[in-house]
């Protein structure tokens, strides 16, 4: 059961709490956000949930479709496969410009992020142990003092979240990415962008072995590579 939302700039708590409903999937793809009950759940009116439907549109993560009113959205195959491909590719080179660019303080702050993440991780407390997750991979890119980079990594990531979540409901590959995250740590620690940047892409390319083999139902290995025709 939800609970109801702050006050607080209203529209901008629903959408928080709709975004981590999505991202967390207890609402599915393709769902429809029933006003009326939404309304009820979280205690506020249509205007606020209407501002946060719209402002979720705009990451593209919900679709505001006539005559059936908003639902959250859903990626074809095909674009998963190529979004994780340049992702990988904005995480590698935010991960070397960091190394290069992070005052110590963010270093510390990451390295902080990663103690809580393990905590998380350690308690099996998966949408705790995610938003530590999230924050370090976003702070890594705010180190990278690319404000491009950053805005291109936002937009897009928005989409991926809910996948990103889904790849660590198996044990082995939650445990392997929080190996991963270390290597992470190691390397920012040690001003080693080429290792990062490495480290960075491997961990995407993992997260995408994984998402589209939940999406074809099939088992993933690292040593198994998908390819775009699989599952076509």
């Amino acid at each position: 059961m939800l609970a109801a939302v702050d006050r607080r700039v209203l529209h901008e708590a629903v959408a928080e709490r709709l975004r981590e409903l999505i991202v967390e999937g207890e609402l599915a793809p393709g769902a429809h956000l029933n006003e009326r009950v939404l309304c009820a759940q979280l205690a506020v009116s249509r205007t606020p949930l209407r501002e946060a439907f719209r402002t979720l549109a705009g990451e593209g993560i919900v679709e505001l479709q006539p005559n059936r009113g908003a639902v959250v959205a859903s990626m074809r195959r095909e674009d998963v496969e190529h979004a994780f491909e340049l992702m990988a590719t904005l995480e590698a080179l935010a991960g070397e410009l960091a190394a290069r660019r992070a005052t110590g303080a963010e270093r510390d702050e990451l390295r902080a992020l990663h103690f809580e993440m393990l905590a998380a991780h350690a308690r099996r407390d998966l949408p705790a142990y995610y938003r530590s997750n999230s924050a370090i991979h976003r702070r890594l890119v705010d180190c990278a003092r690319n404000p491009v980079l950053a805005d291109t990594y936002a937009r897009l990531n928005a989409r991926l979240q809910a996948l990103r979540f889904r790849s660590n409901l198996n044990r082995e590959k939650w445990d392997a990415a929080v190996a991963e995250h270390a290597a992470m740590i190691e390397a920012l620690d040690a001003g080693d962008g080429a290792r990062l940047s490495a480290v960075m892409r491997g961990h995407l390319d993992h997260k995408r072995a994984t998402v589209l083999a939940q999406l074809d139902g099939t088992p993933d290995t690292p040593d198994t590579p998908v390819t775009s025709e699989a599952g076509r």
